[in-house]
C-alpha cells in the first residue's frame, strides 16, 4: 500500500512538472448549453491532474439528493457495476465489467491504470450479470449470466436479451420470471476489440421496432496517437441489422459514445460522448446531442464544430467542413456514462427531460463532474443549465472519492436507479413522500 501510494506521488508530481499554470480558468457553468466557452488550446506532455484518492462509503453513508427526493440503496458487494436495465417484469439487470486486460505498456496507460486504481476506476470486474428482484421491499441477488467478457449495454427485445460485450454483440434466449440462463450466447456481431481496446465499453440501443441495433464504439485512442488505421469502425455509431448481423456505421467522428437514448417528444436518436484531453483543463467539453443519419462529429480532425486539433494525423479540413457542432455541452471532463429520459410519475417535475451520469475527471484541476445531473427538454431540445440531482460521491474537499455513478435506468415505480462503479452499490432515487 505504500509502494502504491509513493507511485501516485510520483506520477502526481511528473503531471505538474509537464505544465504550469493548468488549472482551470473557466466556470463549468460557461462551459454548458448550446455555446460553450472555449479557450484557446493547449499542449501537454501529460494532461493536468488532480486525483482523488478512492475510499469506501462509510456504514449509513449515502449520496445526496436535490430537495423533494430520497434515495436508498438497493444493492451492494457486487463487481463494479455498470449497467442497469429494467425488465418488463420489474427485474432488473446488472452488468458488472470493467475494462479488459490491456496488451499494450506504453507509458501513458501504465500511469493512467495507477490513478485509476487509486480513485476506484481500476479493478476486476464480474464479467457477468446480476438479475435484482424486489420481493415484499427486499432486493434478492441472483448470478444471471456468468463468463462474459466486459459488458456493458443491454437490450431486450421480445424475448431475446442482446448484451455488447467489450469486442462481440450477442444473444440470449429470454423467458420471462427466470433467474439464471445458462445457454450459451450466439454472436450476432463482431465488434472492434483488439489488444489495445483502448475505449472499451459498447453502449447497445434498439431501435422502437426492435429491427435494429445501436451500438456505440469509442475511439482506440485519444487522438490518433495509435494510428489512424487503429480507428477503423471507431468513434463511431454503428446499425447493426438484429436478423443478419450486418452493420454500418451510422454516425461517426464521436469520440467515445457512452450512453443512447431516444428522445421521446421527437424520437431522435440522442447521445453523451466523451471529448479528447491533453489540450487543458477547460477543454474540451463533453456533451450531449441528437445524432444525425451519416453525420460526422469532429473527432480527430476538429471539436464543438470547427474548432480544428492540429495533433490529428493526417489533417482532413474536408470532414472539418462537414462536422456537426454538438446541442448541448456539460462542461468539460465530467465523463459522461449514463443518459435516461425520464417518463415517469413518480417525480413528475423530472418528466420529458434527461438524467445523464458524469463519472467524473482526473484530468482536470479542479475535479469535475461526480454526480447526476438533469438536463430540461423543450419541443425536442435541451435548455437552461443542467441541475445537480445526486451529488456527495466526491467529497467536498475534493480528496476523497467514495462513488461513481454510471448507468441510470427507470424502474416500473417511476424511481430512477443508478449504477455505483467504485461503490459496487446500485442506488434508487424517488419522490421524497412515495
Amino acid at each position: 500500500m505504500k509502494m502504491q501510494h509513493k507511485t501516485l506521488l510520483a506520477v502526481t508530481l511528473i503531471a505538474l512538472l509537464a505544465g504550469c499554470d493548468d488549472g482551470a480558468l473557466i466556470d463549468p457553468q460557461k462551459q454548458t448549453g448550446p455555446n460553450p466557452e472555449l479557450p484557446q488550446a493547449q499542449n501537454f506532455v501529460m494532461p493536468p491532474m488532480q486525483v482523488p484518492e478512492g475510499v469506501p462509503w462509510k456504514a449509513g453513508e449515502m449520496p445526496k439528493v436535490a430537495k423533494g427526493l430520497k434515495i436508498e440503496k438497493i444493492a451492494e458487494n457486487l463487481q463494479h457495476p455498470r449497467q442497469v436495465y429494467v425488465l418488463p417484469n420489474g427485474d432488473v439487470l446488472v452488468a458488472e465489467s470493467n475494462g479488459p486486460p490491456n496488451a499494450t505498456a506504453r507509458p501513458k496507460e501504465l500511469i493512467t491504470g495507477l490513478i485509476q486504481k487509486s480513485s476506484g476506476k481500476g479493478g476486476a470486474g464480474g464479467n457477468s450479470i446480476t438479475l435484482l428482484r424486489n420481493v415484499n421491499g427486499k432486493w434478492e441477488k441472483h448470478r444471471f449470466i456468468e463468463n462474459l467478457f466486459s459488458p456493458f449495454g443491454i437490450q431486450l427485445v421480445g424475448n431475446t436479451l442482446y448484451v455488447a460485450n467489450a469486442d462481440s454483440l450477442v444473444k440470449f434466449p429470454y423467458t420471462e420470471g427466470e433467474t439464471e440462463i445458462r445457454t450459451a450466447p450466439e454472436e450476432v456481431a463482431d465488434l472492434p476489440g483488439g489488444p489495445i481496446n483502448h475505449h472499451w465499453t459498447k453502449s447497445l440501443l434498439a431501435s422502437p421496432d426492435g429491427s435494429k441495433l445501436y451500438v456505440g464504439i469509442g475511439s482506440n485512442s485519444n487522438i490518433t496517437e495509435n494510428g489512424i488505421g487503429a480507428e477503423y469502425r471507431r468513434a463511431a455509431i454503428l446499425e447493426v441489422d438484429a436478423a443478419s448481423g450486418a452493420s454500418r456505421i451510422y454516425a461517426s467522428g464521436l469520440r467515445n459514445p457512452t450512453g443512447m437514448q431516444w428522445e421521446p417528444q421527437s424520437g431522435k436518436l440522442w447521445a453523451i460522448v466523451n471529448e479528447r484531453d491533453e489540450i487543458g483543463s477547460d477543454l474540451v467539453p463533453d456533451y450531449l446531442t441528437s445524432v444525425q443519419e451519416k453525420g460526422f462529429y469532429g473527432w480527430p480532425y476538429s471539436y464543438f464544430g470547427q474548432h480544428i486539433d492540429p495533433r490529428a494525423e493526417p489533417q482532413r479540413p474536408d470532414l472539418v467542413e462537414k462536422a456537426i457542432k454538438p446541442d448541448y455541452a456539460l462542461s468539460s471532463h465530467v465523463a459522461p456514462l449514463g443518459l435516461l429520459f425520464y417518463q415517469g410519475d413518480n417525480m413528475a417535475q423530472y418528466r420529458g427531460g434527461a438524467f445523464v451520469s458524469e463519472h467524473g475527471s482526473w484530468n482536470r484541476k479542479p475535479l469535475n463532474g461526480y454526480q447526476v445531473v438533469w438536463v430540461k427538454f423543450e419541443q425536442g431540445q435541451p435548455v437552461g443549465q443542467p441541475q445537480p440531482i445526486v451529488t456527495g460521491f466526491l467529497t467536498d474537499d475534493q480528496k476523497h472519492v467514495r462513488g461513481l455513478p454510471v448507468g441510470l435506468a427507470e424502474d416500473k415505480q417511476g424511481g430512477v436507479l443508478i449504477a455505483d462503479d467504485a461503490g459496487n452499490s446500485i442506488w434508487r432515487i424517488s419522490a421524497a413522500n412515495e
